[in-house]
């Protein structure tokens, strides 16, 4: 059974700014992406609501070819950094996450406090939000 899943955004991992991989990236109104592979493929995914931070980055070869990296750190266990390498208008990328980052949040009423986690005794564990 195949799911028809409306995406706002894809993208490939570029090379010398071309869509030559087979790393492919994209996103739907509540989820983040990122399938990896040709023969055996691997597929993750990341929902939005979890996003805590969201950064990027070009380097000069990435400037020259018209790419750049955007990195999603998030508080999901089994992948906390999601890293768009290589794709094409990172800055307007960035702005679309967080668009819908902040929509996912608002939707789902999730609160500051929910996703944030700290560590105010230094033990190494997080402390509950009413220790903070």
């Amino acid at each position: 059974m195949s799911v028809n899943i409306e995406y706002l955004w894809k993208d490939r991992k570029r090379y010398f700014g071309l869509p030559i991989s087979f790393t492919r990236y994209s996103m739907s109104e509540d989820r983040l992406f990122v399938s990896v592979g040709f023969l055996n493929i691997k597929d993750d995914e990341i929902l939005l609501y979890r996003v805590r931070d969201i950064d990027t980055s070009r380097t000069l070869w990435q400037r020259i070819f018209g790419v750049g990296t955007v990195t999603v750190m998030s508080s999901d266990k089994s992948m906390p950094n999601l890293v768009l390498q290589n794709i094409k208008d990172p800055m307007f990328v960035k702005e679309l996450i967080h668009k819908q980052v902040e929509e996912m949040k608002i939707q789902r009423r999730v609160r500051v406090g929910e996703i944030m986690t700290t560590d105010m005794d230094g033990d190494g564990e997080p402390d509950l939000d009413d220790e903070v």
